[in-house]
């Protein structure tokens, strides 16, 4: 049972201006100056960095991958804490993917700035002890292109480049904490986590690496030829000419007769591939979304299907 009071996941805050810039340790709280976050699967950041990391913004909202997760060390014990997350922009340039070069390009300014919120770690507060002993994790927090969001997920802008940040708050006491609100809390932020927003992957070896690096996308990784994303012959799901949405079959007439089991699977698998991997991108540089082909199938663009909800199963 968590103690002390409730702390909604997420709210639109500010922490409180630090007059320093939060560079001296001095002028902080002794509970929060020693504190120190190491960031977890950090390899891993750094081969999604290497290639220019995305992460889907849906309406409904979509889980970050790699999951943003920290150890913590330095805190006191006894002493509690509110850890919380947030999002800024990088620059004030909005993007967009060259497939000639495969590489991103300025597109012009940004967009209006998104309503600024902070996500709170739902175990918040709870005392350093509890922090340290185990990873923190940021798995529930989600991110939308909605700016009229009402479930409290981030709110970012899609094709703009974004920074994480992590902080820790110690939850002072003291009955006039809020005079020296500036010494109570710290900030992180790694470069190499680091993100655009896309509302589908522009850069297929980010498609690539989050299906290979991905749990959930295991079934997805086979050695088997045939099944390999990708692969030319009988594949998931179709789209007739008119653009209608279409059953999740095999055009058997086309493709040929095979194994029903096999046929079984790739359906499940389809509606999955979509909703975890975005392998349907763009056509043009962020303008609207369209059918990609494959060998003699055509994928269905990821706006004509149904998102299910296996990504956001635990």
């Amino acid at each position: 049972m968590m103690d002390g009071p409730h702390m909604p996941k997420t709210c639109e805050v500010s922490l409180p201006y630090c007059p320093d810039g939060g560079l001296l340790s001095s002028v902080k709280a002794p509970q929060v100056s020693g504190v120190r976050v190491q960031l977890e699967m950090h390899a891993l950041w750094q081969q999604f960095d290497k290639l220019g990391t995305e992460m889907i913004v849906t309406k409904a909202g979509r889980r970050m991958f790699p999951t943003f997760q920290v150890q913590i060390s330095g805190m006191d014990p006894t002493a509690k804490y509110v850890l919380l997350m947030d999002f800024i922009p990088v620059d004030n340039k909005r993007y967009r993917y060259a497939f000639h070069s495969s590489s991103w390009l300025v597109a012009g300014r940004a967009d209006v700035v998104a309503p600024s919120r902070m996500h709170f770690h739902a175990d918040s507060p709870a005392c350093g002890a509890q922090w340290m002993k185990q990873t923190v994790s940021f798995d529930t927090l989600k991110l939308t292109n909605n700016l009229l969001d009402d479930n409290g997920h981030m709110i970012l802008n899609s094709m703009h480049r974004y920074q994480p940040r992590f902080h820790v708050v110690y939850v002072d006491p003291a009955a006039n904490s809020h005079l020296n609100a500036y010494r109570n809390f710290c900030s992180f932020s790694f470069p190499e986590t680091r993100f655009l927003a896309v509302t589908a992957y522009q850069n297929h070896r980010i498609t690539q690496l989050k299906i290979a690096s991905n749990p959930f996308a295991k079934g997805f990784r086979t050695t088997n030829p045939h099944d390999r994303v990708g692969y030319s012959g009988p594949l998931t799901m179709w789209c007739p000419p008119e653009g209608r949405a279409a059953p999740l079959t095999n055009k058997l007439g086309q493709q040929g007769s095979w194994d029903s089991n096999t046929s079984n699977r790739q359906e499940d698998q389809a509606p999955l591939l979509v909703e975890q991997c975005g392998l349907f991108h763009h056509c043009k540089d962020s303008v609207g979304l369209c059918g990609r082909k494959d060998g003699n199938n055509v994928l269905a663009p990821a706006s004509f299907i149904p998102n299910p909800s296996v990504w956001d199963c635990p």
